[in-house]
C-alpha cells in the first residue's frame, strides 16, 4: 500500500500543512510519496526529500503547474492514482479546488477533512458545522481525502 501526498509549495518551500498530512499517512500505514507540482520547483521538491517518513518524491516541474490551476493538476493526480491505495492533500484552498476535481476523474468519493484515521479505510470527520464528528468508512480502491492540518502534530525527524 502506497500513499500519494499531494504537497502544498510556493515553489522555493514546503508549506507547513504538508507535513501534517504525512502525519495523517503514517497512521494509515504504507510508503510515502510526496508529489511537487509547479513550475521551478527544485526547493520545494528538494525539502520534500527531507521529510522524515517520506519514501519517494515525484517532481512536476512544468509551465502547467505554474499556479497549481486544479484543472492541471488533478489530470496529473489522475495519471498516478493507479499506483496509490490513498491520495491525501491538506485541507487548504489548494487541496479543496483540486482533490475535489481529482476524486471526480477518478469516479470515487472524496473524504473530506479528516482528523483522525481509525484504519486504513475508516476515518473520522468533523459534520455540521463541526459540532459533531462522523466515523465514515470507504470501500474505494483509491482514498481521495483531505486532511485537516490542524488535527494532526507534525512527527518529529
Amino acid at each position: 500500500m502506497s500513499i500519494l501526498i499531494v504537497a502544498e509549495h510556493d515553489n522555493a518551500s514546503l508549506k507547513p500543512a504538508t507535513l501534517h498530512v504525512v502525519t495523517a499517512a503514517q497512521k494509515i500505514g504504507g510508503d510515502i510519496h510526496i508529489l511537487v507540482a509547479g513550475r521551478n520547483c527544485d526547493g520545494a521538491a528538494q525539502a520534500a526529500a527531507k521529510v522524515a517518513g517520506v519514501a519517494k518524491v515525484l517532481k512536476a516541474d512544468d509551465a502547467a503547474y505554474e499556479h497549481q490551476l486544479a484543472e492541471n493538476t488533478a489530470k496529473l493526480i489522475v495519471s498516478l492514482a493507479p499506483n496509490y491505495s490513498h491520495v491525501l492533500a491538506a485541507a487548504t484552498v489548494n487541496g479543496k479546488n483540486i482533490m475535489p476535481r481529482a476524486a471526480a476523474l477518478l469516479d470515487v468519493q472524496q473524504i473530506s477533512e479528516i482528523s483522525a484515521v481509525e484504519s486504513p479505510d475508516t476515518f473520522v470527520r468533523p459534520t455540521y458545522a463541526g459540532n459533531a464528528l462522523a466515523t465514515v468508512q470507504s470501500s474505494d480502491k483509491i482514498k481521495v481525502i483531505t486532511v485537516r492540518a490542524t488535527a494532526f502534530d507534525i512527527s518529529p525527524a
